[in-house]
């Protein structure tokens, strides 16, 4: 009992410590201690199998705990990934034990390996960026900085160095040892390291003042919306009006860009669409009253479903591509001839694999409800990083001074990143510079659905943690490419991220509460000017490259125990089959 409770106590700590550093409950400064217990607990004298035994089950807990949210859409999915995810934790323990057994310093150790094993959740899906340490530094704008180089995975390095550093000082005092030479300069490296994090976040915060510029006026809209209603296509004219009569009051208070959350409209809106149905058609009249509202009062950015049409013998109008899609009304009362279709979709909630070859497979999970919708709902991948034009028209000059005395351009460039997209460095990165490594756009919007992870009680939205954490790994976005985020959110939280990571509270115009946390479970909007940043990064041009590193590394020592294992297994059983009638003789 004593030697379990050695190991499942320390597990149990760093669990509880992790679920309360991240937002909304906020308690960041035992990022820097969580992992501390974890690491003493992986001694070598620890059997490899109560490691994995109890990594497995409190680390499935865990997360069972803190992905409660996605139970409501998909209880089996949930169960799922959650224990995929659970076997994170003994992969971490065993590494970290085969490290202190070779006396690898634990400050180097603990880095690399739980950054490896951060990028390792959800591979399948494309990684599942969420509930990194970096992300519970998030209000930390000095130490985020350091993101413009590494990415969030260097901001997790850094605290995970402390954590490995103070665990091997803890583990040396225990034993009553003496601090060696490699402990002192290990010791030096991460306190520089961290220092080192800080001054850099000072110089480029203070660079703000040469670097960044005041761009147009823009609103975000947030509808508050079940996903129940949305999902049934019953309310699509109900949606549509609310969010028109937003869009008008934003307008009113000189909004040049307006956003839409997420699929919010519930039409397909290409044009070689559009085309084929009767101008009465509501796709058409959603399609013309966007167009009316956008001339000459602002830009206006919608989410909305997109598709490649296909008519059949029976004049039957199908769709060869399916799409979640962002389209650009113009001031002038045109739209975008470019249009943005998702690129990174969610197995299983947004795409099907093999859906062809495996129907009878869906069908299953759809009696199971592994699949949220009772219909194929798969949608197909978009190719192309759009980029969209605000321009006001070339008789203008590209600069004029505001009634505010400020500079105004007439010519803007920003992407749009779909929902989930808002929490992959690469969709991010990939918009930020062109082939010649020069920055392109001047912003990212991020529309979004988070009410897919919402609750409604007797017309009372039950906000979960998904919507502050959503929010938190997007500010990292917007470091990483020095690119202010704009947030449109379906039941919040919907905000403007500028270029240093700050969420900024408060606006110009609106009618959301100041602090951007209580924007969660309400419909509003908001009217802030965007600051543009002339700086190119380090990480846009190179993407994760620390954390694939880490993450390799993580890979050869998951081969070597195997192999070391496996290798030890067939020398075992070669000396029995040495033995007489084939007994292994054991020592009394």
């Amino acid at each position: 009992m004593k030697k379990n409770l050695l190991v499942a106590l320390p597990f149990i700590g760093t669990a509880v410590m992790l679920t309360v550093i991240q937002a909304p409950i906020g308690l960041a400064p035992l990022a820097w201690v969580a992992f501390v217990p974890f690491i003493i607990a992986c001694s070598p004298k620890t059997r490899p199998r109560r490691l994995f035994l109890f990594g497995f089950v409190i680390s499935l807990c865990y997360w069972l705990g803190n992905l409660y949210w996605v139970a409501p859409v998909t209880i089996v999915g949930w169960l799922l990934f959650c224990l995929y995810t659970a076997l994170l934790w003994p992969v971490l323990a065993l590494c970290l034990r085969y490290c202190r057994t070779k006396k690898v310093p634990l400050f180097l150790a603990a880095a690399i390996l739980i950054v490896g094993i951060e990028r390792m959740q959800g591979f399948f899906l494309g990684g599942f960026f969420w509930r990194f340490l970096a992300h519970s530094q998030y209000k930390n704008v000095t130490l985020i900085q350091i993101a413009d180089i590494f990415g969030a995975g260097g901001v997790s390095f850094l605290i995970a160095m402390v954590n490995g550093l103070l665990a091997e000082l803890i583990v040396t005092v225990r034993q009553k040892k003496s601090f060696t030479l490699v402990q002192f300069a290990g010791t030096a490296i991460v306190c520089a390291a961290v220092v080192g994090a800080f001054a850099y976040g000072w110089w480029r915060i203070d660079q703000e003042g040469k670097c960044v510029t005041e761009g147009p006026l823009a609103a975000a809209l947030q509808s508050n919306v079940p996903q129940s209603v949305k999902r049934s296509f019953e309310s699509s004219e109900d949606l549509f009006n609310g969010l028109m009569e937003q869009s008008k009051t934003a307008v009113k208070a000189s909004a040049e860009l307006i956003v839409w959350p997420e699929t919010m409209v519930q039409a397909r809106l290409n044009p070689e669409v559009l085309w084929l149905l009767k101008p009465s058609d509501p796709w058409n009249i959603f399609d013309k009253r966007l167009r009316e509202h956008s001339k000459d009062n602002a830009f206006v950015l919608v989410g909305a479903l997109g598709g490649v049409p296909v008519i059949r013998e029976n004049l039957e109008i199908q769709y060869a591509k399916k799409y979640n899609s962002a389209f650009l009304y113009n001031i002038d009362g045109t739209k975008s001839p470019k249009s943005y279709n998702k690129i990174h979709l969610v197995p299983i909630s947004e795409f099907l694999p093999l859906r062809k070859n495996l129907a009878w497979f869906y069908k299953l999970l759809r009696k199971i409800k592994f699949i949220p919708y009772n219909f194929d709902h798969s949608l197909d991948h978009g190719t192309e990083y759009t980029v969209f034009e605000m321009d006001r028209g070339q008789g203008e000059d590209l600069l004029a001074v505001r009634e505010d005395g400020g500079i105004q351009a007439s010519q803007y460039r920003f992407a749009v990143i779909i929902c989930y997209e808002g929490t992959v460095p690469y969709v991010a990165r990939k918009f930020a510079l062109d082939e010649h490594g020069r920055k392109r756009i001047d912003w990212l919007v991020n529309i979004s659905n988070d009410g897919w992870f919402v609750r409604f009680k007797d017309e009372h939205v039950l906000p979960s943690t998904e919507l502050a954490q959503h929010a938190a790994v997007c500010v990292f976005r917007a470091v990483e490419n020095r690119l202010a985020v704009l947030r449109s959110v379906n039941t919040g939280i919907s905000c403007l991220i500028d270029s240093a990571g700050r969420i900024r509270n408060g606006f110009i115009a609106g009618d959301l509460p100041v602090d951007a946390k209580d924007r969660t479970g309400m419909a509003g909007w908001f009217v802030e000017r965007i600051p543009i940043d002339n700086r190119a990064t380090i990480f846009s041009k190179y993407g994760e490259w620390l954390d694939f590193c880490c993450e390799t590394c993580v890979i050869l020592l998951i081969i070597v125990l195997l192999s070391g294992r496996i290798f030890r297994t067939k020398n075992k059983k070669l000396v029995n089959q040495g033995r007489p009638n084939g007994k292994q003789i054991h020592k009394r």
